[in-house]
């Protein structure tokens, strides 16, 4: 019974075990030597006195920058940064052998590089604009050259918040309120000259119409319109005092 009690000791003391959660990967270390294999999930045994196990994350990670950016005029853009990462599982082992546990470090010299070689390539307008999208994809390009094959995967690159110089704030403020009054002003013409049209072309109906009528009224179609008048007096049971020529009747008046 001693004897197993004694084992039982000496198997916890040589033996020890880490947990490896969801998310992270482990690797044993033993005398100062990385193993090939990668556990993902679940637990890891090892003796204390010889091994260790290194823990990483496998999420993705969101790591936040803040500096300062060249642009192509050469002013200085304040700018805030998240550079969206994760490792590649299966190359952990060369991650932590050839970079180490700091690889954030790593991370951030490479982007403040890269950041500053694509961005001296746009003007500072640019950063502010549209064009953002293309030079987050540039600098994760460039990022993508140096640490892809290290196992750095470079997810994202966003830049959240950029902080133009104040004057140049101003004149681009000014010109987007300058391109707001003149589409305005375009739209007020645009406006008024269909109404000018609308007036031309109803001005138009009408001296049309009055040429067709007059064009139209022949003295024979008025005399014939003067017998039709005559005939439908004729049979009204009204009396009435009618003035004519003989030609167009003229009602005076008339009594029921």
């Amino acid at each position: 019974m001693k004897n197993l009690v004694y084992l039982s000791a000496l198997l916890l003391l040589t033996t020890s075990c880490a947990v490896v959660r969801p998310g992270e990967a482990g690797i044993r270390q033993k005398l100062g030597k990385l193993d090939t294999e990668v556990t993902t999930q679940g637990t890891v045994f090892y003796n204390p006195f010889t091994t260790r196990v290194l823990k990483e994350s496998i999420q993705t990670n969101n790591l936040l920058l803040s500096l300062v950016l060249p642009s192509k005029e050469g002013l200085s853009v304040d700018s805030e940064i998240s550079i969206l990462f994760r490792l590649e599982t299966s190359k952990l082992p060369t991650i932590l052998e050839n970079i180490g546990p700091n690889y954030r470090d790593i991370i951030k010299s490479v982007f403040r590089s890269a950041a500053s070689d694509v961005c001296s390539e746009f003007f500072a307008k640019d950063m502010h604009s549209g064009k953002r999208a293309d030079i987050e994809k540039a600098i994760q390009k460039k990022i993508a050259l140096t640490l892809a094959p290290q196992g750095i995967i470079i997810e994202a690159v966003l830049m959240k918040s950029i902080q133009l110089p104040l004057g140049l704030s101003r004149s681009i403020e000014q010109k987007l309120q300058a391109e707001q009054d003149a589409m305005r002003m375009e739209f007020t013409l645009q406006e008024e000259r269909l109404e000018a049209e609308r007036k031309i072309i109803d001005a138009e109906g009408t001296r049309d119409a009055q040429k067709i009528l007059s064009e139209g009224l022949t003295p024979d179609i008025i005399k014939l319109k003067s017998i039709e008048a005559f005939i439908e007096l004729s049979k009204s049971p009204n009396s009435k005092v009618i003035i004519t020529d003989g030609k167009t009747p003229y009602l005076i008046g008339g009594e029921n």
